[in-house]
């Protein structure tokens, strides 16, 4: 070998050791500079031992390049991978793609397969209509969801069902069940406005989500909700599919279709619907609940302008048909007001799952004891009343009862205006009755002995520092039982529950039917504990009945669709719960309290009548409650948050107001007797015997006041509380008295 061989054997060339370089500085063979020249003699030596076997012609040098050259360019070899790529993601995207659709077809033909047979979807599901009806069958409201009678396309005027196409599918008679370009948009404006403003729903697929499935917002329900919109467009005209949307879609207020809804709100037909009146249908689909016209008129009449406009715009109807809709807006009829049969409806409504249970059977038509024509005219004396004088009384609120002597509900007044309040004063509210409690604290004496014509001293009084007062600060000084119950003498009345006691004042009441829980303390005796008026009402009407208690109940009979009695009332009530003596001597006093007493401005020619007046403390609260040997009518006035009213008191307004409501009740009723009462006592003479009673000018008559009351009333007694160690330890070493 020669030098040079042995030279370029032993060289090695630098390499780089760290294995996490990136880069490999070795150099290559084009980067080495030319070796040295050699000597001749040397070259020649070379060449000679070479000549045997001829040298292979070499390649063409490849010219050097230097550091600073610029490498060559590879243009095709890039474009080759490029195309490579594109080609690549071509494929995996249309391997992907099919993927997709199979998995979407899956996931389609499983939510399908999980839908019951289409058959038993074309019959809606809705929950039970329950029907309230008078006693006469008259119907006074409808609770729950109603139905009506489905009513064919071509019966309804044409701009009914184009009103629904304009403001809910314009594009309806040209898709196939959904809507690519009203979904995209409904997309657009969402994204843009960052919160859902629209939707993309078609009339189909609202049909398929009303009629068909649940209302809960999930993927599952929202894939089924296409499956049936395809479905329903293969199975039906779509004429059909829009009569099939008319009469199954909600519009609040329970009215389910269209013909239910014009019912409803209209009183009339939706084949007699106005263009107006269709409008305000069609937008109420929208959302019913919020829009329905029974609880919110103005907003239901501006989507009905915004359904106008759009039936307009889309050459529906012309300029002209759309002014004059605009100029006269739909309104509710007097049928579709809600009126104070609400109350009524409400309170059965309370009470149907413990007569025939929590699950319906199916629609229901429950009958009430109601007298439709009382509740009527009850309805209007307090609205009437109110309106003449509310203000200047300072009354805002007002509620009435009207029992028969069954305890039957005749009339239920729970509020001013059903309208504007649902909350039910006359069932719900407790309120203090004031002095119209006090017929319990003398029945309680008349019990333990007292009679009508026992004589207590009308006087000042003290009870540890608390002095109730006469509200005139006047005393007659000795005065029969009688005497102080029509005068409402309030010093007559604490002494009684002081001498008998509080405990068998509220035992009495009990027993009469009163149900709220009452304070067992002096205050008592001025009625300070709450009581609802129907409950004061219907604890009244032992003493018309002669001492017969009951319950009141609004309830009679429950029929289910079929006509099969449900719930039919037999229950007769408590039974006896005073002595016919008793209740013959209490009517003898209530009968003066009409005659001569707080009562006097009542009027009620032809029939012996008994009440009593209550006034609660402040003027916070004006009570009356009267009778006669057929009906007992409780009267409450005053405020929702009991604030003071301009000395409303139960001597005016509320006697007033039971005038009205009784000469009513009483139209064609065989005149009775109160038990016990004498015909020849008071009857006949300027007040509720005679005509014109209830004009006595106010000069001279008693009222009924709040008491006047000093200092603070003595706290109830404690029940006695059981023996502890702590206590037993503080009464023996600390000398801590038993409280």
């Amino acid at each position: 070998m020669t030098a040079r061989g042995r030279g370029e054997g032993m060289r090695r060339e630098p390499v780089l050791e760290r294995p996490e370089s990136l880069f490999d500085i070795r150099l290559d063979a084009r980067d080495r500079s030319a070796p040295p020249p050699v000597d001749p003699p040397r070259r020649a030596a070379r060449a000679k031992a070479a000549k045997p076997a001829p040298e292979p012609q070499p390649a063409p040098a490849e010219p050097r390049r230097g550091r600073a050259d610029p490498p060559p360019k590879a243009k095709p070899a890039r474009r080759r991978r490029r195309g490579s790529l594109l080609f690549g993601l071509i494929k995996w995207g249309l391997i992907l793609g099919v993927w997709a659709m199979l998995g979407l077809a899956g996931v389609i033909a499983w939510e399908a397969s999980k839908l019951p047979p289409m058959q038993t979807l074309m019959i809606p599901k809705r929950p039970p209509t329950v029907t309230v009806q008078a006693a006469d069958g008259k119907t006074l409201a409808t609770r729950g969801d109603m139905g009506g009678v489905a009513v064919p396309i071509r019966e309804l005027p044409p701009y009914l069902p184009k009103a629904f196409v304009a403001i809910e599918d314009q594009r309806f008679f040209s898709h196939f069940g959904l809507d690519p370009e009203g979904l995209a948009r409904a997309l657009v404006t969402n994204l843009t406005s960052r919160r859902l403003k629209q939707g993309g729903s078609t009339l189909t697929q609202q049909l398929a989500k009303n009629l068909f499935l649940t209302q809960e917002r999930t993927a599952s329900r929202k894939i089924q909700e296409l499956v049936l919109a395809l479905w329903l467009e293969h199975k039906f005209t779509k004429a059909e599919i829009l009569d099939l949307y008319l009469n199954r879609v909600y519009f609040g207020a329970g009215a389910y279709g269209v013909e239910a809804a014009a019912q409803r709100y209209f009183g009339k037909s939706a084949r007699q619907v106005t263009l107006a009146e269709a409008a305000m249908l069609a937008g109420l689909v929208n959302s019913p609940s919020r829009l329905a016209p029974t609880r919110n008129l103005k907003g239901a009449q501006a989507r009905a302008g915004l359904v106008l406009a759009a039936m307009r715009q889309q050459g529906l109807i012309t300029p002209e048909m759309a002014s004059t809709a605009l100029a006269r807006p739909a309104q509710l009829s007097r049928a579709g007001m809600p009126d104070s049969s609400g109350y009524v409806a409400d309170w059965v409504m309370d009470q149907l799952d413990s007569f025939v249970g929590e699950e319906l059977p199916g629609d229901v038509t429950v009958r009430t004891t109601v007298d439709s024509g009382l509740q009527q005219a009850a309805e209007k004396a307090l609205d009437d009343t109110l309106a003449k004088s509310g203000a200047k009384f300072g009354v805002g609120q007002g509620a009435l009862v009207v029992l028969d002597t069954d305890g039957g509900v005749k009339a239920l007044i729970g509020g001013r205006n059903y309208a504007d309040s649902q909350y039910n004063r006359a069932v719900t509210a407790r309120r203090q009755p004031g002095s119209a409690f006090k017929p319990f604290i003398y029945l309680t004496a008349i019990e333990h002995g007292l009679t009508p014509e026992t004589v207590r001293e009308d006087g000042p009084i003290q009870l540890k520092g608390w002095r109730p007062e006469n509200s005139t600060h006047e005393y007659r000084g000795p005065v029969t039982l009688t005497q102080a119950l029509a005068l409402s003498l309030n010093t007559v009345s604490v002494r009684l529950a002081l001498e008998f006691g509080p405990k068998a004042v509220v035992a009495t009441a009990k027993r009469l039917g009163i149900a709220s829980p009452l304070d067992p303390n002096p205050s008592i005796a001025l009625g300070t504990s709450e009581v609802s008026v129907l409950e004061l009402a219907g604890a009244y009407v032992p003493f018309a009945t002669g001492g017969i208690g009951v319950i009141p109940h609004v309830i009679d009979v429950v029929k289910g669709a079929d006509g099969k009695v449900l719930y039919q009332r037999n229950i007769s009530g408590p039974g006896r719960v005073m002595d016919p003596a008793y209740a013959a001597m209490m009517n003898h006093m209530m009968m003066e309290t009409l005659a001569s007493g707080t009562a006097r401005r009542a009027d009620l020619p032809g029939w012996e009548a008994a009440g009593k007046t209550g006034t609660s403390q402040d003027y916070r609260d004006a009570w009356f409650v009267g009778y006669t040997a057929r009906y007992v009518t409780a009267v409450w006035l005053g405020n929702d948050d009991s604030s003071p009213t301009k000395k409303a008191s139960g001597a005016n307004l509320p006697v007033e107001i039971w005038s009205r409501v009784m000469k009513t009740a009483h139209q064609g009723v065989p005149v009775a007797e109160l038990p016990g009462g004498l015909r020849s006592y008071g009857f006949g003479g300027a007040g509720y015997g005679a005509p014109g009673g209830g004009l006595l000018p106010p000069e001279g008559l008693p009222d009924d006041r709040p008491p006047a009351v000093v200092g603070q009333m003595p706290p109830p007694p404690q029940p006695e509380q059981p023996m502890t160690i702590d206590r037993w330890f503080a009464e023996t070493f600390l000398g801590a008295k038993r409280q």
